[in-house]
């Protein structure tokens, strides 16, 4: 590769960083201020020394460019919100109060306010707080945060670059506020809209900004004319202004397509695109298109979402393409770095050899320092870190890890009668409710129960060998007979064993499996202070032997009444894990399936009546392209299927599926064949019931009635009112009483009072529905 003039030097950058801190110090100030332990200054600084130590940073790594605006208390859309001055009407009193109060409202809701509705950011497993509008929103300015944290930066002697949520993503995020009616369309607001965001790119240019991102990713998914249209007019009236910094609109998660043209003759000066493999049809569409001439490409060429060592020599050469498509071009990962963990060298548990074939967000800013260096000077300016990054390739592909010819013997047996239960569903309904005998609107939770402060200290005291295994199993028996005890006197009619020797859904799982490694600090933010740490699929899988056939049994040997086995499905397994990248993910799904199989079968034999398998995940990871969809729908319910297929008639499969936009796979859900499903529905105001009515589903469903994402407990009425709600939809016959997902993260006195008022619930419309 020729050496590029110092003039055109290619830069490093990124789109945002992990917010938490090295030791979750942001979580911890957060939720210590709920509870009155902080004070809100004490939170702000420590929200500002790590905003300091993220971006020093990824100086030293060697970025050209930092970002900010990225750093959140608890989501990026959320904090949009408060810039545009889009506060629904039941939080304004308490914005007006006390901001910071009142923006926890928004995210968390109150006792007496419900917060606001939360979704799965594109296909990723970040949650968002979606925003609420009507044709009277009133759009302010304020960019008090935008520009104190460029300051911020910028008082570090950083070149930084503000990013923003673009205004047509924003809007096309959006859903009617409350009362509005539903075919209310929020995009019609963007005219509205835009004077607001050019006030707010007047006061980052004032405040010292050169370059401010605009991220647009919903212009990566299928739009229509009048969508792009939209976006072409948002960005023709943002590039006319004459006060303002240079703009960069930000595209990623796959290709732009026919949204491509659209920003491409915008008059901006730069576009930032995905050209990692999800992506890869940008680089000759950006070719069709005649390039960018006189503009700035930021090139995301390292996967911003997996954790895998980049192949630079490929990126590499993917640069070396694009640099004839544009005034200039600099390197960034594909994505914000918020969807990694923060750095790999913390992971002392995994072997050294592996270790190196892991870059976590530290990782990979310095390969985004190299491939500059390299796109610069040269491949010799950069032939040490070629070699070491061939060998850590090299190792990856020719470990006995990835290959395991058994498992791949299996999976390659597997037949279409392998994926079919050996009845119809209406026989199997039939045989279980003979076999389990349950009331009208049977009541039931979605599996986990709060993780109390002393379950969790003694996993501590476990792991660091201040208590031996007797003595922590012994914990998790009581906890467990706890749990069995409050549901038989709650009323609730299937129990569950509340999953108190399990760290994680998946995690527990994958620890118990040949093929994935767990991290020690690998922690990625799901929602606000939920932070998770997706182990790594790294190999083919298999199952050794039984995972939770004890604790199961145990549950049930307390109890007359059923209790599930609970399980976490395939396609949640690779969504919350990082996958490998040197199979499709269909293969990888399908050894996964095989190994819930033997479970399932092992819960079976043992005498478990209901078996739940959990697949939130499904809808998430629904490629963004409907054109991509069937091919991922098709392997995702089979592996399902697989998993869940092996059992008798009478044995009632469950599956459970939360805070997704389920209209999109409705059919797919059919698809699974499962007996009865679990759905959040509690802050989508039952919105899954009318379209699974609409689709026609014909099998037992629970949309959920107790929002466990929120601290406040529900009223028996409230929950009744909804169950109301539910069966204008679905016949009470085929209606499920539950909450919306796990109760891991709330506490015992909330979810004792809320899961009483769900009981009682139940019982006021099972009255209702006798005296008809």
């Amino acid at each position: 590769m020729t050496t590029k003039s110092a003039a055109a030097a290619a830069r490093a950058t990124v789109y945002g960083y992990p917010r938490q801190g090295a030791n979750r110090e942001l979580k911890k100030a957060i939720e210590g201020y709920w509870k009155g332990r902080v004070s809100a200054d004490e939170l702000r600084a420590t929200a500002a020394e790590l905003r300091g130590t993220a971006w020093r940073r990824l100086a030293e790594a060697g970025l050209h460019e930092v970002p900010s605006g990225d750093f959140s208390y608890y989501d990026h859309v959320l904090d949009t919100s408060v810039m545009i001055g889009a506060i629904p009407d039941r939080h304004r009193a308490a914005v007006a109060a006390d901001p910071l109060d009142g923006y926890f409202a928004m995210a968390r809701g109150t006792q007496e306010v419900a917060p606001l509705e939360m979704t799965k950011w594109f296909d990723t497993n970040y949650h968002y707080l979606v925003p609420e509008l009507g044709p009277d929103t009133v759009f302010t300015a304020d960019s008090a945060k935008q520009v104190a944290e460029l300051s911020e930066a910028l008082a570090l002697g950083l070149s930084a670059r503000p990013v923003l949520v673009g205004p047509v993503t924003y809007l096309l995020l959006a859903k009617p506020a409350p009362g509005v009616p539903a075919d209310f369309e929020p995009l019609t607001l963007l005219d509205r809209l835009l004077p607001v965001y050019a006030e707010v790119l007047a006061d980052l240019r004032a405040a010292g900004a050169d370059w401010v991102q605009l991220d647009e990713p919903a212009l990566v998914q299928d739009r229509t004319p009048a969508e792009l249209n939209a976006a072409e007019r948002a960005y023709r009236d943002l590039g006319a202004l004459t006060d303002r910094p240079r703009l960069l609109v930000a595209s990623y998660f796959d290709r732009l397509g026919e949204a491509l043209p659209v920003l491409a003759k915008a008059p901006v000066e730069g576009l930032a695109l995905d050209f990692t493999e999800a992506a890869a049809r940008n680089l000759d569409a950006l070719a069709a298109v005649g390039g960018l001439p006189g503009k700035r490409l930021v090139a995301g060429v390292v996967n911003g979402r997996n954790i895998w060592v980049d192949d630079l020599e490929k990126s590499l050469a993917t640069l070396g393409t694009l640099l004839g498509l544009a005034d200039r071009v600099d390197v960034s990962a594909s994505c914000s770095l918020l969807h990694v963990p923060l750095d790999a060298a913390a992971e002392h548990d995994i072997d050294p050899q592996i270790r190196r074939w892991l870059a976590f967000a530290e990782q990979k800013t310095a390969e985004l320092a190299t491939l500059a260096k390299g796109l610069t000077l040269g491949t010799d300016a950069i032939a040490a870190e070629l070699s070491a990054n061939r060998a850590d390739l090299a190792s990856r592909a020719g470990s006995a890890l990835t290959h395991d010819p058994a498992v791949r013997a299996r999976a390659a047996a597997v037949t279409e009668a392998d994926a079919r239960r050996s009845q119809p569903y209406a026989e199997r309904a039939a045989a279980q409710r003979a076999r389990l005998g349950l009331p009208l609107l049977p009541t039931t939770t979605i599996g986990s129960f709060p993780q109390t402060g002393e379950l969790r200290a003694a996993r501590a005291d476990l792991r660091a060998g201040r208590i031996d295994t007797a003595g922590y199993e012994e914990r998790v028996r009581a906890e467990i007979r706890e749990v069995i005890a409050f549901q038989e006197k709650a009323g609730l009619d299937v129990l569950v064993h509340g999953e108190a020797e399990r760290n994680d859904m998946v995690q527990y799982f994958a620890e118990q499996l040949t093929g994935y490694l767990a991290t020690q600090h690998g922690w990625v933010q799901s929602y606000g202070t939920r932070y998770v740490r997706p182990p790594i699929l790294a190999g083919d899988i298999s199952r050794p032997g039984p995972m939770t056939v004890r604790w199961t049994s145990y549950a049930q040997s307390l109890t007359d009444r059923p209790v599930k086995g609970m399980l976490t499905g395939p396609v949640t397994m690779l969504a919350w894990s990082f996958v490998r990248d040197d199979q499709p993910l269909g293969d990888t799904a399908r050894q996964v399936a095989l190994a819930l199989r033997d479970e399932v079968d092992d819960l079976e034999h043992a005498g478990t009546s209901v078996i739940q398998v959990d697949e939130p995940a499904l809808r998430e990871t629904l490629p963004l392209r409907a054109a991509d969809r069937p091919g991922y729908l098709d392997w995702a319910t089979e592996a399902f299927r697989l998993s869940t297929c092996g059992v008798r008639p009478d044995t009632q499969i469950h599956t459970h599926m939360c805070y997704a936009e389920f209209g999109d796979i409705v059919r797919a859900i059919d698809d699974l064949d499962a007996d009865v499903i679990s759905l959040e529905a509690a802050r989508s105001h039952m919105q899954v019931a009318r379209e699974l009515a609409a689709h026609g589903y014909s099998r037992e469903a629970g949309p959920g009635v107790y929002d466990i994402h929120s601290p406040r407990v529900p009223s028996a009425e409230e929950a009744a009112g909804l169950l109301r709600t539910g069966l204008g939809a679905i016949p009470a016959e085929r209606l499920w009483v539950n909450p919306d997902c796990g109760l891991k993260t709330r506490g015992w006195p909330e979810t004792r009072e809320s899961l009483e008022n769900l009981v009682a619930a139940a019982r006021t419309v099972r009255a209702e529905l006798a005296g008809a």
